[in-house]
């Protein structure tokens, strides 16, 4: 297919392909720590052992290794080797793929469950796994779980495919701390062709680029509905709008156009590789417009006064807020040493992109997705739309199950509604960040239905029954995810614009 179409915000249906993470940087393997305990009790057993035996034998606290054997720490290398020792198996054996035993498969199975976002997502008391656990209960509890998972996925197997694919980039993505120096390699290359050196990355430059790069740009009055930006590879033309909408940087556009070509992207094959390919040339679009070494020496100084904001990324390279938030999502972690997470969040507390890698307990479904999912009301990303003041950043203080964070968030408005923009940190970073200083507070119990989702019980005496709400129901919520190699994409409609312009 000899172009590249760069498609319009889609409706909420899409919500999901806006964070990922690219594939073409797979994860390493990981050790399944869950396996591995339950190999470890089943050899110990075997061998007649108690936990104060093998405590013995291997030199660690029998406090430890029932950790191990629980699947909730990951022994060091040494420890295996006098494990495997101690059990009389090598090490292969001890990291075998296959479970020793049925109980154990099913032992595993259901630890894995309720680690899970599906079990999160019920709300259900775990079951403690043990020996006196009777195998019928096991069967019973594993059965269960399959089959509900296999009708919730049957409920929308497309969505989910995409649901799925982005969860898998999120990983991913987390597990480089949204970092990728691929991607900042080509930037820098791309920079240096044009002779960049310093300041925001004028119109004038990302010209000299795209002509650096072999492209002609063409501003039309007629570019297909669904496409931001269309490129002929065959006749080397880019063709943009002529009236771009107020809610996305034209310079953006045309760079990400770039990306596609820069980063060697091909037709996609499916959800994973469009996600995948979106999210590259987003990474790429940022980084030419927020360099790596300007962006991160300017950070590096914000860190050292302490005054990091995200305001100041922003009039500093004349980006959106957005934008710069972004971008010190993918520097903060690899140059600063600060994990954090970022929300956009639409007005009706729907979540429509996030990112995280400093443990905070974003909601999700059973497939692990996070877009589509309502924010705690109780969260910075949600109190921010009810403070008056709306020229400046808005700071909390939010103590949640899993710890203490602070959010700043500011709100912004665009043609889908208002949104607010939050970025946020463990408690241990806030020394870093101006805003600091804020007395607001909130308590966040969520996952907890009783903390925003089911209304208080006085309310719900009195109400519950005698209430009927019309509710705004939008067509996306029965509609599949849209078909073809660019989803959302009118191919024929493309095909006759490049047609109708080629010979121009």
């Amino acid at each position: 297919m000899q172009f590249f179409a760069y498609s319009q915000e889609m409706s909420p249906s899409s919500w999901n392909r806006d964070v990922a993470s690219p594939s073409s940087s797979p994860a390493t393997p990981e050790l399944d720590v869950i396996s591995l305990g339950r190999r470890v009790r089943h050899l110990r057993k075997q061998a007649g052992l108690t936990l104060d035996d093998l405590s013995a034998a291997v030199g660690t606290a029998p406090s430890q290794l029932s950790l191990i054997e629980n699947g909730k720490r990951e022994p060091k290398l040494g420890l295996l080797q006098q494990l495997a020792a101690s059990l009389h198996v090598s090490i292969d054996q001890l990291l075998g793929a296959e479970p020793p035993s049925r109980r154990a498969a099913l032992e595993i199975e259901l630890e894995r469950y309720q680690r899970g976002p599906l079990y999160e997502s019920l709300n259900l008391p775990k079951i403690r796994i043990s020996s006196r656990l009777p195998l019928e209960v096991l069967e019973s509890q594993v059965g269960l779980l399959q089959e509900l998972e296999r009708k919730l996925n049957e409920q929308a197997a497309t969505p989910e495919e995409a649901r799925r694919a982005n969860g898998e980039l999120r990983a991913m993505m987390r597990e480089r701390g949204n970092y990728f120096p691929e991607y900042e390699a080509e930037a820098q290359k791309v920079l240096k062709g044009v002779g960049y050196t310093t300041g925001p990355l004028s119109q004038h430059v990302i010209a000299d680029i795209a002509e650096n790069l072999g492209f002609s740009l063409h501003h039309v009055g007629d570019l297909p509905h669904s496409t931001r930006s269309v490129t002929d590879l065959k006749n080397r033309r880019i063709y943009l709008t002529q009236n771009q909408r107020q809610d996305h940087d034209p310079r953006s556009v045309l760079l990400q156009a770039l990306g596609h070509y820069v980063l060697g992207h091909e037709t996609p094959r499916n959800y994973g590789d469009f996600l995948a390919q979106r999210v590259a040339t987003n990474y790429f679009a940022a980084a030419l417009l927020l360099p790596e070494h300007a962006t991160v020496e300017f950070l590096q100084k914000a860190k050292a006064a302490k005054e990091i904001a995200v305001e100041d990324i922003r009039d500093a390279f004349a980006v959106s807020y957005e934008t710069a938030a972004h971008r010190f999502t993918n520097l903060a972690t690899k140059h600063l040493g600060i994990t954090t997470h970022f929300q956009k969040t639409h007005q009706s507390g729907i979540i429509y992109k996030a990112y995280e890698n400093d443990g905070v307990t974003f909601p999700q479904d059973h497939t692990g997705a996070i877009e589509g999912q309502p924010s705690c009301k109780a969260w910075t990303s949600r109190a921010v739309f009810d403070v008056p003041d709306k020229f400046s950043a808005y700071s909390q203080y939010t103590d949640t199950p899993s710890g203490t964070y602070w959010c700043t968030a500011r709100t912004e408005r665009s043609a889908s509604g208002e949104f607010s923009l939050s970025i946020g940190v463990p408690y241990q970073h806030v020394k870093w960040f101006r805003g600091r200083e804020t007395t607001a507070r909130a308590t966040s119990n969520c996952p907890d239905p009783n903390c925003c989702k089911r209304p208080p019980a006085a309310l719900a005496d009195e109400w519950a029954g005698n209430a009927w709400p019309s509710a705004r129901a939008h067509s996306h919520l029965l509609a599949a995810m849209p078909p073809g190699a660019f989803p959302g994409v009118d191919e024929t409609e493309v095909y006759s614009f490049l047609a109708a312009h080629s010979g121009r």
